[in-house]
């Protein structure tokens, strides 16, 4: 039995990860349309940006993981603005066995993947609070989020190398 032990491959460490908390951290609401004091029926035009980040705590293996949200909301055609949400909602997160080089991805993909159904009934309430039909946000493909903020780093850096060549 010993021998088999020995032959057999040293298993990876197993990645285990807890959500310890989540919060809002900031948000705002503007109702710009109540505001104003219109009314009736308006086709709303949303458009939403995310960012992501993430940073280590004083504790060994936990990690603070961010997304933020800005969500405008315009009528369909004009550019009269119905409402502005902004959103800053964290998560703090209990992560070993992930490999240093591979951590960077797992805190801005995996763990914001755990924290969006909440992201989204946030998002869902407040819009329905402030009058305006829920706001269901389709999700959001991290992994695809992450590797176009990769990119645009490495096209900055190329830029910043050819102008300093220049």
């Amino acid at each position: 039995m010993a021998e088999t032990d020995a032959a057999t491959p040293q298993q990876p460490p197993q990645i285990q990860m807890r959500v310890l908390g989540q919060f809002i951290r900031d948000m705002s609401f503007e109702n710009v349309m109540a505001q104003r004091g219109a009314s009736g029926d308006v086709q709303p035009d949303v458009s939403v940006q995310v960012s992501l980040d993430a940073k280590k705590r004083s504790a060994e293996n936990q990690y603070d993981v961010s997304i933020k949200l800005n969500i405008t909301s315009k009528a369909k055609g004009m550019d009269d603005v119905l409402f502005v949400l902004e959103l800053d909602y964290c998560g703090i997160f209990h992560v070993e066995g992930v490999p240093n080089e591979q951590l960077h991805p797992f805190l801005l993909i995996e763990c914001p993947r755990m924290l969006f159904p909440f992201l989204r009934r946030i998002v869902s309430d407040v819009t329905r609070d402030g009058g305006y039909p829920p706001l269901n946000l389709d999700n959001i493909d991290f992994m695809a989020l992450y590797r176009n903020e990769l990119a645009r780093q490495q096209a900055a850096a190329q830029s910043q190398k050819q102008q300093a060549d220049a």
